[in-house]
């Protein structure tokens, strides 16, 4: 980069309008939350901060969900991770791809069908303990993902020489996988965590008050506004602290795989009881995720007609709408982002587009009530503040992606274009988005669905009888009369299982490239 080509750059007024840009896309990422910080310190009516013994039982709570959910998640992904990269077993190939598959079902829509099926078997779904298990069969692919990515790059030489001296797959994963897969576990968790906070509907649904449920109760039905904003910034505490463990991580983890090295080494092929263990434990959590809803829906076919097909038409159209606009905002923000980030070589910048990716990690409650303060007194549309929120939340999504494929053009090319007499306009529309075609598409996408599933922020901004699929399934659910919610809830699945399946070329194409540096090697005996 730092030999990049001046003539490949925008000149100085093109760069002076980039940094004016990414200033003022930043300044809008962030006034939700300066707008609490200041109603917080500035505020003189509407109560104080107190946050009451409501309150702190929802930060226990929160903290209770928070521990459980990390500690079963990070056990999950992290076995499900190293048996699936580094066993054979009966459908090994199959199932791992199967363990991103939970991220199709949004969590309130696992624990409305299972409070459903749960009532016609007369059993009581309701509680903590329902909560954590459902939050982590929604939330252990994050583990998943990258646990299984350290484990199939890193400690390579260590790997081979435990397999030299005879230990078995379980001594290596201890005394070599699990201490150098710690940092990507870790970060793994810290994401996991970010929902958890974030979470409204299935932990309202099964009565476990927390700091999300709480901050709407205190603001909608309490009109205690400063009581709000006092919650919100507690919450905010939280996922800054897991922000900065996630980055902090993600750093340790790059300083291991950088140090890894090796040729990738033959799996352990698992036979008898455990081959029968393994399948078990990579089939169960995908099978519960997935296989509750559908099973859910199976069943719930004769209530087909609860739902008049004019209604959910419309309530199709405005998930389509809002996550269809929301997918093109946050692509070409983005863009604009990642192409500062490449073209601005300022430590600022980078500072400054990481900063404006930062709403990923706020609950959508919290930012819904930044953003609620911030229109009230301007008499903001609420779709308009809806779209901010969205725009704000999923930015992220899209923008890493970019980031990632930006560094894999070299800027030989931007050169090579501008030598033959582009203008950077033109590098940009010639070189760049023909490359960028696929991150794109998969941000978007990405975007798209997020957008449909999401919960806490729609629910708090839309419009008075502006329902979307998923605030109507929430609205059934919670009425128990989740049979009406049976179409909605499966347009969801289906967007999900999108999303979902967006994710598998990378999953295999990380396999591949394991695979064909393991060809011609031998398999030693387990």
């Amino acid at each position: 980069m730092t030999s990049f080509s001046l003539r490949a750059r925008p000149g100085h007024s093109g760069r002076s309008l980039l940094t004016a840009a990414v200033l003022g896309l930043v300044l809008l990422a962030l006034l939700p939350v300066l707008a609490l910080v200041a109603f917080a310190w500035l505020g003189q009516e509407g109560g104080d901060l107190s946050l009451g013994v409501a309150g702190s039982l929802q930060i226990a709570n929160t903290m209770l969900l928070l521990l459980a959910v990390g500690a079963l998640g990070a056990v999950l992904g992290t076995a499900n991770g190293w048996i699936t990269t580094n066993c054979t077993f009966p459908g090994q190939r199959w199932l791992r791809i199967a363990q991103v598959l939970p991220l199709a079902t949004p969590a309130y829509l696992l624990a409305a069908t299972l409070i459903d099926l749960g009532s016609r078997g007369s059993w009581r779904i309701h509680g903590p303990l329902w909560a954590i298990a459902v939050l982590t069969l929604t939330t252990y692919p994050y583990v998943f993902l990258l646990s299984s990515e350290s484990f199939a790059v890193s400690g390579r030489r260590q790997l081979e020489a435990c397999r030299s001296l005879g230990v078995g797959p379980w001594g290596s994963f201890r005394r070599v996988a699990l201490p150098m897969a710690l940092p990507s576990i870790g970060a793994g968790i810290a994401l996991s965590g970010m929902e958890v906070v974030n979470e409204l509907g299935a932990v309202e649904l099964l009565g476990v008050p927390t700091l999300s449920v709480g901050i709407l109760q205190r603001w909608q039905n309490d009109g205690d506004p400063r009581g709000a904003v006092g919650l919100a910034l507690v919450a905010l505490v939280m996922v800054s602290l897991l922000v900065a463990a996630e980055r902090g991580l993600r750093r340790r983890s790059r300083r291991w795989l950088i140090g890894g090295g090796g040729e990738a080494l033959p799996r352990w092929p698992l036979s008898g009881w455990r081959a029968v263990l393994s399948v078990l434990l990579t089939t169960l959590p995908p099978l519960c995720g997935l296989g509750v809803p559908l099973l859910w829906a199976a069943r719930s076919l004769d209530q087909l007609q609860a739902e008049p097909p004019a209604e959910l038409v419309l309530l199709g159209g405005r998930s389509f709408l809002l996550a269809l606009l929301a997918a093109l905002l946050t692509v070409v923000v983005g863009l604009l982002l990642s192409l500062a980030r490449r073209w601005i070589d300022l430590p600022l910048i980078r500072q400054f587009s990481f900063l404006a990716g930062m709403g990923y990690a706020i609950p959508g409650t919290v930012l819904a009530l930044g953003l609620m303060l911030l229109g009230g007194p301007w008499q903001l549309s609420p779709l308009l503040l809806l779209v901010w929120g969205y725009g704000d939340r999923f930015l992220a999504v899209a923008k890493n992606g970019l980031d990632a494929a930006l560094e894999h053009i070299p800027p030989s090319l931007d050169e090579a274009a501008t030598g033959l007499g582009c203008r950077w306009p033109q590098v940009i529309r010639r070189v760049h988005l023909p490359l960028l075609r696929g991150p794109l598409l998969a941000g978007g996408l990405l975007v798209f669905v997020d957008v449909v599933k999401e919960l806490p922020l729609t629910f708090a901004l839309r419009p008075f009888d502006f329902d979307t699929l998923s605030v109507r399934v929430y609205q059934y659910a919670s009425d128990e009369r989740l049979g009406a919610a049976l179409l909605p809830a499966l347009l969801i699945l289906l967007l999900g299982l999108a999303a979902s399946l967006a994710l598998i070329p990378g999953l295999a194409q990380a396999a591949r490239g394991a695979d064909s540096t393991r060809a011609g090697a031998s398999l030693s005996p387990d």
